[in-house]
C-alpha cells in the first residue's frame, strides 16, 4: 500500500499508476481518500497485539475427561447400557487412553503456535460430504435501521458495503480494536486499559489484561473473512484465500457480477461509484436459465465433479473471480412479509441467488439484511464482531443518503458481468438440481416461538442463570413430546485460548433429568422444592459451561483420541460403543448469539430427526427458533412443549418470590 505522511487539514492530490485519488487528513482523526473515512476504527492498541501471548487451549487430565464423558452419558443411557459404558471407558483410561494421551500432549508440545483440535476440528468441517445449506451455514438477520429510508434496498446494500470495507481495512491496517471479553467493563473497557496494555510487548501483554480482569480472545479467524472460498474436492474440500484481489461478486436473479471495490492503491473506490454500480446491477431484470450458484447446494463430491466439469469448459477465470473475491453481495428480490419468510431466506433460499462456499455472503433484500456464512473456517465470536461493527457503522455514518440519484452511466463501464459457459450435462444438473432443493427446502420445518413473561431480570433476582433456565425449559419440553432424554448439544467458544475454536457443552445433566421426572410426578413437588432445583440445575450448568470455555469439556479431548487411536490402527471398545455414537449424534443442537443487533439468526438441525434450536434471552423476553425435518420430527409439538415448559418454569419463580 503507498503511505503518505500527510499534515492535518492538509489535501494532497496523488498519482499512482492509473488512479489518482483525493487524500486528507482530517480534524477528527479520520482519513479520506475517494470521500471515504477509511477505517471503521483506529485503535490505538494494535489489532492482533495480544495474540502472541495468549495461552494454548490446556489439553484435559485423562481421568477428568473419563468422569465427565460418563456424567454426561448416565441421563440418557438406561442402567444397564451405562453399566456397559462405564466398564469400556475405566479400560480405556486405564490401558490405551493413557498411551493415546501421551501421544497427543506430546503432539501439543511440538507445536506451541496452535491448538491441539484447531486441525482435526477443520479437518472435520472440510472432509464431510452433506451439503453446506442448512446442515453447516448459519444465518443472522440485522435488525432495520430506526430511520426508514435507510432500509430503501440501494442505500443499504451500499452503506453495508463501504462499512464492510472499512471493517477490512481497519483489520488489515491492524487498527481493528482487538476483541476482549471484559469481565467488569466499567474498570477495563476504558482509555487507560488500552494505554496500559498497549504499552507492554505483545509477548506479556495478556498478562496486563488479565490484571484488569479483561480476556482478549483470539483473532486469527478473522483473516479468513475476506478473499476466502470453500473449495469442494473429492473425499476432502479446501479453504482457498488471495488476498491481493480487490474485487466483490454481486448476485442479483442468478447472475454474477463483478466490480473493484478498492482502488490500485487499496483505498475504497468512492460512494457514487459503489452506489451507481449497484444500482446498474439492481436495474438488471433478467433471470438466470441456468443459475450455476445452485450447485453449490449439493454433496460435496457431487459438486466436485460438477465443478472440475466447469474448470475443464474454459470457466476456470469466472470461478476464481468468484473465489477471490472479498465476499459475496447477493440482492434479492424478495419482500418478506412474516419471521418464518424471512427465516427460509436467509437459512436456504431457493438456492439460485446464492454461493453457500462462500466465507460469507451479505444478502440484501427488499427490506432486510443478513448474512449467511460457511462455518469450516471460522466460529460466531469473528462473525458477531463483524455483523454488530457494520451494522453500527452504516446506521451511524452512512455514506450513502436516500435520493442521492448517483448515476449508472459509469457502472455500465465499471461492473463486468460473469459468462459461464456451459455443456448440455451441467444445464441438466443445474435444472435437476433446482428442483431437488425445492422438494429438500420444503421438507423443512421453521417455528418461532416468544415467550413474553419474562427473561433476564426475573432470572436475576432468583440468582439463576438465564442461559440455564432457558436450557432446562429445552430438556423439559423434549421430556414432556418424547417422555425421554437425549444428546444435546450447547456451543461454547474457547476464543480465550490461542486457535481455539469451539467446545460442546451437555446441557442434559443427571439434575435435569430429575428436574423433569419431578414436574410430572404425580406427586408433584411443592414450587419452593422445584425452584431448589432449579437453583441447583443452575449451578451445575454454570459449572460447565465454565469447565467448557475453560477448555475443561470432554468432547474435543475425546474426539482427538479417537482420531489418534484410528490413525495407530487401533479399534477400542469405548469408541465403538453405540452410546458413544448416540451422545455424538446431537438431537437438540442449541446455540446462542446474544446481540440487541440480532432481528433472528438461526441453523439447521444437525441429524435427521433432531431439532435445531437458536435462542435469545433479553431482560423481559425469551425466544426461540427451532428448525427439524417435517418427516422425522415434530416441530410444532416441540415449540408447544416449550411454551408449556416456560409457563410452568415462570409459575414457580413468580410463586417464590425472593
Amino acid at each position: 500500500m503507498l503511505r503518505v505522511a500527510i499534515s492535518r487539514k492538509k489535501v494532497l492530490t496523488l498519482c499512482y499508476g492509473n488512479f489518482v485519488g483525493c487524500y486528507s487528513s482530517c480534524a477528527d482523526g479520520s482519513f479520506r481518500v475517494n470521500g471515504v473515512d477509511q477505517y471503521i476504527q483506529r485503535s490505538k492498541v494494535p489489532t492482533y497485539h495480544f495474540q502472541k501471548s495468549l495461552p494454548r487451549l490446556p489439553v484435559p487430565k485423562l481421568e477428568d475427561t473419563c468422569k465427565r464423558y460418563l456424567r454426561a452419558q448416565k441421563p440418557i443411557l438406561s442402567e444397564e447400557d451405562y453399566k456397559k459404558t462405564e466398564k469400556y471407558i475405566k479400560d480405556f483410561e486405564k490401558d490405551a487412553g493413557s498411551n493415546l494421551q501421551k501421544t497427543l500432549k506430546e503432539h501439543d508440545v511440538k507445536n506451541k503456535q496452535t491448538s491441539y483440535i484447531s486441525e482435526p476440528w477443520f479437518n472435520l468441517y472440510l472432509s464431510d460430504r452433506i451439503p453446506l445449506p442448512v446442515n453447516y451455514n448459519p444465518f443472522l438477520v440485522f435488525i432495520n435501521d430506526t430511520n426508514e429510508k435507510y432500509n430503501d434496498q440501494l442505500v443499504r446494500a451500499s452503506n453495508l458495503l463501504i462499512s464492510s470495507l472499512r471493517f477490512l481495512k481497519s483489520l488489515r491496517e491492524k487498527v481493528l480494536e482487538p476483541e476482549v471479553f471484559h469481565l467488569n467493563p466499567k474498570k477495563s473497557d476504558t482509555s487507560f486499559f488500552r494505554q496500559v496494555t498497549g504499552f507492554l510487548p505483545s509477548s506479556v501483554s495478556w498478562y496486563g489484561a488479565y490484571l484488569f480482569k479483561a480476556f482478549p480472545l483470539d483473532m486469527s479467524q478473522y483473516h479468513s473473512l475476506f478473499n476466502s472460498t470453500r473449495i469442494p474436492q473429492i473425499g476432502k474440500d479446501k479453504i482457498f484465500q488471495d488476498t491481493t484481489k480487490r474485487h466483490i461478486v454481486v448476485m442479483k436473479g442468478g447472475h454474477f457480477y463483478t466490480f473493484d471495490v478498492l482502488d490500485i492503491a487499496g483505498n475504497i473506490v468512492s460512494p457514487s461509484v459503489i452506489e451507481s454500480s449497484i444500482s446498474y446491477i439492481l436495474k438488471q431484470e433478467d433471470k438466470a436459465e441456468f443459475p450455476l450458484g445452485i450447485l453449490t447446494t449439493m454433496n460435496r463430491d457431487s459438486w466436485a465433479k460438477l465443478r472440475a466439469q466447469l474448470e475443464s469448459t474454459n470457466n476456470q477465470q469466472e470461478l476464481n473471480i468468484i473465489d477471490t473475491s472479498l465476499f459475496n453481495l447477493c440482492l434479492d428480490d424478495s419482500h418478506l412479509l412474516d419471521e418464518i419468510a424471512f427465516v427460509r431466506q436467509y437459512l436456504h433460499s431457493d438456492g439460485i441467488n446464492r454461493w453457500f462456499d462462500k466465507s460469507f455472503s451479505l444478502i440484501v433484500g427488499k427490506n432486510s439484511a443478513g448474512i449467511n456464512f460457511e462455518h469450516s473456517w471460522g466460529d460466531g465470536v469473528a462473525i458477531l464482531r463483524y455483523f454488530q461493527d457494520i451494522h453500527r457503522d452504516s446506521t451511524s455514518k452512512p455514506f450513502v443518503h436516500p435520493n442521492s440519484n448517483s448515476t449508472s452511466d459509469q457502472a455500465s463501464t465499471l461492473v463486468k458481468k460473469l459468462d459461464f459457459k456451459l455443456n448440455d450435462e451441467l444445464k441438466t444438473a443445474i435444472s435437476n438440481r433446482v428442483k431437488e432443493y425445492k422438494n429438500y427446502c420444503q421438507s423443512i420445518d421453521i417455528n418461532i416461538y416468544e415467550f413474553k413473561s419474562f427473561g433476564r431480570n426475573l432470572c436475576k433476582v432468583h440468582q439463576i442463570s438465564p442461559d440455564s433456565l432457558m436450557q432446562l425449559a429445552f430438556q423439559v419440553a423434549y421430556d414432556r413430546l418424547h417422555d425421554k432424554q437425549v444428546a444435546t448439544y450447547e456451543s461454547c467458544s474457547t476464543a480465550a485460548f490461542k486457535h481455539g475454536r469451539t467446545e460442546t457443552m451437555r446441557p442434559c445433566t443427571i439434575e435435569t433429568k430429575e428436574f423433569c421426572k419431578a414436574l410430572r410426578s404425580k406427586q408433584r413437588p411443592t414450587n419452593s422444592q422445584l425452584k431448589d432445583m432449579i437453583i441447583k440445575c443452575s449451578k451445575v450448568h454454570s459449572q460447565l459451561i465454565k469447565e467448557a470455555a475453560m477448555g475443561q469439556g470432554f468432547d474435543r479431548h475425546m474426539f482427538a483420541l479417537r482420531l489418534l487411536a484410528e490413525k495407530s490402527g487401533l479399534s477400542l471398545d469405548v469408541f465403538k460403543d453405540p452410546a458413544y455414537s448416540n451422545i455424538n449424534k446431537n438431537i437438540l443442537s442449541t446455540s446462542t448469539l446474544t446481540s440487541d443487533l440480532v432481528y433472528l439468526g438461526g441453523f439447521g438441525p444437525v441429524v435427521q430427526n433432531g431439532f435445531g434450536v437458536g435462542y435469545s434471552i433479553w431482560n423481559e423476553r425469551l425466544g426461540s427458533l427451532i428448525s427439524n425435518y417435517k418427516e422425522y420430527s415434530d416441530g410444532s409439538g416441540f415449540i408447544k412443549c416449550l411454551e408449556t415448559s416456560l409457563a410452568d418454569l415462570y409459575t414457580i419463580l413468580k410463586d417464590t418470590a425472593v
